[in-house]
């Protein structure tokens, strides 16, 4: 793996709820406590991945759906296998 991989994790966003991260059968649930407005829960929920994923914020970007609960984010300096690996329970 270099630095300049990325990992494209698609998430659907859960605003006003209690948070977490959850792996479901359709893929990745982040549940934010701030509403959707003004991206506040797109923001949390780029903070929520960081955390989960072990990597600095600034490594999380949005890529796709800033207006819609269904999202793409990159992380920067993680494959898609590691991110999936930290991110969904053994």
């Amino acid at each position: 793996m270099t630095a300049s991989s990325e990992a494209l994790i698609i998430v659907r966003v859960v605003p006003r709820s209690r948070p977490g991260i959850e792996a479901t059968g359709d893929g990745i649930v982040v549940r934010v406590s701030a509403p959707p407005v003004d991206g506040r829960a797109t923001e949390e929920a780029r903070r929520a991945l960081a955390r989960a994923l072990g990597v600095p914020p600034s490594a999380v970007s949005l890529r796709l759906g800033g207006r819609s609960r269904n999202k793409v984010f990159a992380v920067l300096g993680m494959s898609a296998k590691e991110a999936e690996r930290r991110l969904r329970p053994p």
